[in-house]
């Protein structure tokens, strides 16, 4: 679980979250993957951290993000991401940014494990939306409507991995 050490003065406490550990100490399951939050934001205007970590192949239908930039930074195993027209393969230490309003898709495409960084920026209502979607421990739905309401457009199905 995070720990948070208190400041004294005008500067932000501090927030340590150990590895494999969620903020909050909680489990969020996506199926193929679990994520763990690192960073939760004060305000929709804050940053917003996710360690999402695969226990098989597999990603998130294509979408955008009408207000968020999402950047992407591979930790273990490899991972392909299509922003726009552009086609990336991902592995340890690479990193792509997808800009907010640009169609992106992303999958854990490697062996037994693979641990992806995403950010978002700014955190929007991003936190409610992994909130919602890992009661049901699967890859969000594909219903429209849930993406519309957290600030996303769903554009079509996840990549065949």
């Amino acid at each position: 679980m995070a720990k948070t050490i208190e400041s004294q003065s005008s500067v932000p406490s501090v927030l340590r979250v150990l590895a494999n550990e969620d903020q909050f100490g909680e489990h969020r399951g996506l199926g193929v993957s679990a994520i763990t939050f690192k960073v939760t934001p004060k305000d929709s205007d804050g940053v917003f951290v996710i360690e999402n970590t695969f226990h098989e192949k597999g990603g998130p239908a294509r979408h955008l993000h009408y207000d968020q930039d999402e950047w992407f930074y591979a930790v273990e195993g490899e991972f392909i991401l299509e922003v726009g027209q552009e086609k990336f393969t991902l592995n340890p230490g690479d990193s792509v940014l997808a800009p907010r309003k640009v169609p992106h898709v992303w999958a854990y495409t490697g062996g037994e494990r693979g641990r992806i960084l995403i950010a978002f920026m700014p955190a929007g209502k991003m936190e409610s939306f992994f909130r919602e979607v890992t009661k049901a421990n699967a890859m969000p739905p594909q219903d429209p409507e849930l993406w519309r309401s957290h600030g996303m457009e769903l554009l079509g199905p996840p990549l065949k991995v």
